[in-house]
């Protein structure tokens, strides 16, 4: 990292530190974003370029009494540079702003489960399924213990978790507000570690987000053959953990086309629900958005948030849902999409080869 991109970088944590309320907002330190600083030094947009398009983590970090302004401003930078926004993962306080305007577009993503953390403990109390999860984790020896940032950073094991992990993926990794490689950039996250005979079979990294005093669990690797529970004791003990220090809020994040959120009826685009109808019907082997979607409930969530894209055009286009895409691909969607084809084909050839072996 150069010096200018570690000043980008460090200053650009502070002000998410100082008022970062969407649950992304953590997200724009991780590698491959780049910032935009509004002139009154008090504000952010963490953002990444497709070809006519800027791709914005959340909403602009600043004062949520400045969120229409800074907005606006950095509206006018991206036309200027002949780009529109986009606000991939925009919540109450963006939707709120834009729901009715005229120049803004919104998309339904899905919802996010959210919990209050001193609640937790009589939710596990509350369902027996919770509690034979955790316990069937704890009875094969899986212990969980929370690393701090130098022993974390670069540590081997977590690095061959999080390898192994990756290599279950139906899709090469992806980026942008889901980048797993956050083992370097680790400053004011938590990480909680679960480990069976000295072995690394999973861990926790939590993110936070300091304006609702709460965390985002951004990523939870584990090693193909952990034990069953293991990510649900992870769970459990981090979130005793920010209870007993008085956090208010915790989520999993956005889980793709969920319809959990109890929102008033919300209609995408005709063209973009029978796209992602397809893509939930068809996708499951690249992305399992209904097994995402069932595990996330299963930890019994108090509430789901609603979760939305907003543009800055009148009517949601294919050109931002383009956009999109290569911010998760690192503009190269076609060859992520062929890596993933392939290795699926890879894999129906070795169950067909054991098919007829047998």
């Amino acid at each position: 990292m150069s010096d200018e991109d570690r000043d980008n970088y460090e200053r650009a944590r502070d002000l998410v530190m100082k008022h970062g309320w969407n649950t992304t907002c953590f997200q724009i330190v991780n590698p491959g974003i780049e910032y935009w600083f509004g002139e009154d030094g008090e504000s952010v947009v963490g953002f990444v370029s497709s070809k006519k398009v800027r791709v914005v983590a959340g909403a602009p970090v600043c004062d949520e009494r400045e969120l229409k302004r800074v907005s606006s401003a950095f509206e006018s930078d991206s036309e200027n540079a002949g780009k529109s926004v986009c606000y991939f993962g925009a919540e109450g306080r963006l939707d709120k702003l834009y729901h009715y305007s005229k120049s803004h577009a919104s998309v339904l993503l899905g919802a996010q489960p959210v919990w209050k953390p001193e609640y937790w403990p009589s939710i596990v109390a509350r369902h027996s399924s919770l509690r034979a999860q955790i316990s069937r984790a704890r009875n094969k020896g899986v212990n969980i213990g929370e690393w701090n940032v130098e022993r974390a950073t670069n540590s081997a094991d977590l690095r061959a978790c999080l390898t192994s992990w990756l290599e279950l993926k139906g899709l090469p990794p992806l980026h942008f507000v889901i980048e797993p490689e956050t083992l370097a950039r680790l400053e004011n996250r938590r990480i909680f570690v679960a480990e069976r005979d000295s072995r690394v079979e999973a861990f926790l990294v939590l993110s936070p987000i300091p304006e609702r005093s709460g965390w985002l669990t951004e990523q939870f690797p584990h090693r193909r053959g952990a034990p069953n529970g293991t990510v649900e004791l992870m769970m459990d003990r981090a979130i005793r953990t920010i209870a007993d220090e008085g956090c208010e809020y915790i989520t999993l994040g956005l889980s793709p086309l969920s319809t959990r959120a109890k929102i008033e009826p919300f209609n995408n685009p005709l063209w973009l629900r029978v796209l992602l109808a397809w893509m939930r019907k068809h996708g499951q082997r690249f992305y399992n958005f209904d097994g995402l979607d069932r595990f996330k409930s299963k930890l019994m969530p108090e509430y789901w948030e609603p979760v939305f894209a907003i543009s800055n055009e009148k009517e949601f286009s294919g050109k931002t849902l383009w956009a999109i895409a290569n911010a998760f691909t690192e503009n190269r969607p076609f060859t992520v999409f062929g890596k993933g084809l392939s290795k699926a084909v890879a894999a129906e050839a070795v169950n067909l080869r054991q098919w007829l072996t047998h």
